[in-house]
């Protein structure tokens, strides 16, 4: 990394401060300029599917070993966020772990409360397996939001009874939807993209009503024991790094192998932005080795 590169990312995001009183599709749009700002993946192989009702795209770098996927459910407070603004996300960690993405478009809050999230990306495993793939070569990874989603998923799938991934990776998981982490406050000023104002009310778009310690809206509170092996990945200028934290130690205690990663001065969701920033392609080198080493 060179100090300039966080540099100009920092005053990129901090540039960027949300208007007040914004519709929810000004905030959707203003996400996906942030995506088209750091350029599209050129190389990318792109599928559009329907998995079984769930929108989803195929994405691929090029020599991916079509045995292994991962299904990818992306960030955006449950509320923003889609395949366009994830694609090139998607392509680098594709590249990254020799793999194809199914990217996935799960339902949004507000017009879609708490568990549509978790109930699309339980559709989409299903649709992964009835395509004759092997659970062991299968990986779930997402971020932030789609982070605690990945979570959220692995829970449902075992209490279904259904085959689990090899391995999942979490980037910046949102995890506790009451906000009771210390680095909420500790991290406040140094964290240039979330704020507690702003992780209120995505939380009150998502649970419209519903119990934000509920299992599967706050992994935190779940029962996490059974799970595949799962990287934590998350930077520690961010207010959601006591998530990270203490997701690690509950997956640990409930005798999962559960890897915390750490990255020094990284901000949210820091392989989002590989394009721009060294750190975030080595971020997604670290995701793809995990996940090679997992299910190949």
């Amino acid at each position: 990394m060179t100090i300039a590169q966080l540099d100009a990312l920092v005053s990129l995001l901090r540039s960027r401060p949300r208007p007040a009183n914004l519709t929810i599709p000004e905030m959707r749009g203003r996400y996906l300029k942030l995506a088209e700002l750091l350029g599209g993946a050129p190389d990318a192989r792109c599928q559009p599917i329907d998995a079984d009702g769930v929108p989803a795209e195929w994405v691929a770098a090029p020599g991916v070993d079509e045995s292994r996927a991962i299904l990818m459910l992306h960030g955006g407070g449950y509320a923003i966020g889609s395949i366009a603004t994830h694609r090139r996300l998607a392509f680098d960690v594709s590249a990254a772990a020799g793999a194809r993405v199914l990217l996935i478009d799960y339902r949004l809050a507000p017009e879609h409360l708490f568990p549509a999230a978790v109930d699309d990306a339980v559709i989409a495993w299903r649709w992964l397996l009835a395509q004759g793939l092997s659970a062991s070569r299968l990986s779930l990874v997402g971020d932030s939001a789609g982070g605690g989603l990945v979570l959220a998923a692995l829970v449902a799938l075992r209490d279904q009874g259904l085959a689990l991934p090899g391995c999942a990776v979490a980037i910046s998981p949102w995890v506790d939807l009451e906000m009771r982490g210390a680095s909420i406050a500790d991290r406040a000023q140094v964290d240039p993209m979330v704020s507690e104002e702003g992780l209120h009310a995505y939380a009150r778009l998502y649970l419209g009503g519903a119990d934000p310690r509920s299992p599967l809206a706050s992994p935190l509170h779940a029962a996490l024991a059974g799970l595949p092996p799962v990287l934590l990945q998350v930077g520690s200028a961010e207010v959601l790094l006591d998530d990270a934290l203490r997701i690690a130690e509950r997956l640990h205690a409930a005798g999962n192998d559960v890897r915390l990663s750490v990255w020094p001065n990284m901000p949210h969701v820091f392989p989002f932005f590989a394009p721009i920033l060294s750190e975030g392609r080595d971020g997604c080198s670290e995701i793809g080795g995990f996940i090679r080493a997992r299910t190949a």
